[in-house]
């Protein structure tokens, strides 16, 4: 296989090229075989880089481009208003085949909505979904859609399943359990939609539908691929970030409140240590936009270096795993 080819956004996110760059920079140093584009203002790029010794600029490129899409832009406006844009123009370059992956930090609506246009969906799919790999108490779990589509039909949340499963078994997971995310477990349980994708995932041959999971039993990592519209996941991931936030938090002032809690939390550091390692957002940050012809990972707008470079990994993996032809092979068994 030749050398993975990344393109990088380096305009996007809360924090830009001050924070892409040397995230960039750093995987380049762990992964000798990556190369990466970085697309955005070439002087301003340039510049940070300079900051660093020893890069290896044989695999390390930058690609001017006039234009930034804000994270207050509308899709619309991005789309029509801004064709140099740096998200565009990385997004090109993974559908002239100058790069194998696109990774933007970036305003989420106009990456979709970009990633459509120029990229087009798969044969079958109507809609790409955002998935990302979440903790549970028995591994992962795939969860889609994370807020790429808000109004979704059932159709929709069938090809999200189909996505999903496949998307679960090209990382590594066995016929991935599938399951809807409702109000309970039950048959009469959830509005009009979830049921009607529940009759279609039943009559599905290819698939491992096992029925409905609650937000409990999502974390009790009771199925391995978990599908809800973009509305309920991005709320759900918006919200667990913010209680695992909390909990962090409450813990480290209880081990402050008195002597025999500093000596407590002393004797625990490591392993609260640890643990807060493998819950840390930064580590699990990236979530693909799958259903498309080609690959994009949307980074976390708030994410740092670490996070950043959690997304740059998660698009690696993807690019050896050769996730949209597979994708496209397996759509084509489930949705003929």
């Amino acid at each position: 296989m030749s050398a993975p080819i990344i393109a990088i956004d380096a305009m996007g996110g809360d924090f830009g090229p001050h924070c892409i760059v040397p995230a960039s920079i750093a995987c380049l140093a762990e992964y000798p075989s990556l190369h990466l584009v970085l697309v955005g203002q070439s002087e301003l790029i340039e510049s940070l880089i300079a900051r660093h010794s020893g890069v290896d600029r044989a695999r390390l490129r930058v690609e001017h481009a006039d234009e930034v899409i804000g994270m207050d832009d509308q899709p619309a406006q991005a789309l029509r208003g801004k064709p140099d844009s740096s998200m565009r123009i990385s997004l090109e370059l993974v559908r002239d085949g100058v790069a194998q992956a696109c990774v933007s930090a970036g305003n989420t609506g106009a990456l979709m909505a970009l990633s459509r246009h120029v990229l087009k969906t798969l044969p079958g799919i109507d809609r790409p979904a955002m998935v990302t790999a979440i903790p549970t108490q028995a591994g992962f779990c795939h969860l889609l859609d994370l807020g790429a589509n808000v109004d979704c039909s059932a159709e929709h949340l069938y090809q999200f399943a189909v996505m999903g499963s496949v998307t679960a078994e090209a990382l590594g997971t066995v016929s991935p359990r599938v399951a809807l995310l409702n109000v309970g477990t039950e048959e009469v349980k959830g509005n009009q939609q979830v049921k009607l994708a529940a009759s279609l995932l039943q009559q599905s041959q290819g698939l491992n539908y096992i029925g409905f999971v609650e937000g409990d039993g999502l974390y009790r990592g009771e199925a391995d691929v978990v599908v809800c519209d973009g509305f309920v996941g991005n709320v759900l991931l918006k919200s667990s970030e913010g209680l695992a936030a909390m909990i962090a938090g409450r813990i480290e002032v209880l081990f402050k409140s008195s002597l025999v809690a500093k000596m407590v939390g002393t004797l625990a550091l490591p392993l609260l240590r640890r643990l807060q390692g493998e819950l840390a957002p930064a580590k699990h940050n990236g979530a693909s936009f799958v259903g498309l012809q080609g690959i994009v990972v949307k980074s976390h707008g708030a994410a740092g270096p670490e996070g950043f470079k959690s997304a740059i990994r998660r698009a690696l993996q993807e690019i050896d795993e050769n996730l949209p032809e597979r994708l496209q092979g397996r759509l084509e068994e489930h949705l003929s």
